[in-house]
């Protein structure tokens, strides 16, 4: 089962919606087909039930914030997951059909999105800034997502970590950046947060292998920490907004 599953916003002029086709592409790449190859063989169902275990342990870790944003967040198994009362996305792509009825949908850019400002004291960003074209793009967009939050918010960073799956790691058409738990918190840092957890290991790259995709197992994984620095191949790095 793979955890790699949020659709990337991708650099502001190269987005183009195609009303005749129905798909959100960035230059000559289809987004649409490129997720539809890649999850062919993929049961959501399956996919929401292994969010539900990840979800819960990360919006814990996050201090369970009660007005959460998850940007970028393609089939919205986390949001839909996160036990918060106001719950929002924001993605270039309306994937209302996954969506929770109560969950609010910003569909835009995460730059030209119109948010609240400080508004949300928890934000989680998921297998999104390994997408974005350039560096200054990542700084871009932690800058926009630190605006929307309250001091002393809690934003949390998941991503495949380059430092250990190098190997697969452009065996990804949409990858762009080459980032480390090590590059990520520097960037946050930049943004005006306050690193405060830093987890090299915490998610294997992927759940597709030889054990099915198992929300029991997951949840043993998710306890057993002795177990990551083994299997992880994501890295978990979560900041505080600064109070001022």
């Amino acid at each position: 089962m793979r955890v790699h599953v949020h659709n990337p916003l991708a650099s502001r002029p190269y987005w183009v919606w195609d009303p005749g086709i129905g798909v959100c592409t960035t230059g000559a790449m289809n987004f649409q087909r490129l997720y539809d190859y890649r999850f062919r063989d993929v049961n959501q169902e399956a996919r929401q039930s292994v969010w539900n275990e990840i979800a819960d342990d990360i919006h814990r870790r996050m201090g369970s914030p009660d007005r959460l944003l998850d940007p970028a967040a393609g089939r919205c198994e986390f949001i839909n997951a996160a036990r918060a009362s106001d719950r929002w996305v924001v993605d270039a792509v309306d994937h209302g059909q996954f969506r929770e009825p109560d969950v609010k949908a910003v569909i835009a850019d995460i730059r030209d999105a119109e948010l609240p400002q400080a508004y949300f004291d928890g934000v989680f960003v998921s297998n999104f800034l390994e997408h974005l074209p350039t560096q200054e793009s990542v700084a871009d967009v932690l800058l926009r997502l630190g605006e929307s939050m309250s001091p002393g918010g809690t934003i949390a960073v998941l991503g495949p970590n380059f430092r250990y799956c190098y190997r697969n790691y452009f065996d990804c058409a949409d990858h762009s950046l080459a980032l480390t738990h090590v590059s990520v918190a520097e960037h946050l840092y930049a943004a005006g947060f306050e690193p405060t957890t830093v987890i090299p290991r915490y998610l294997p790259y992927s759940f597709r292998g030889v054990l099915p995709a198992s929300p029991v197992l997951t949840r043993l994984y998710l306890r057993s920490p002795v177990l990551w620095p083994v299997l992880g191949k994501q890295f978990l790095v979560m900041a505080r907004r600064a109070m001022n």
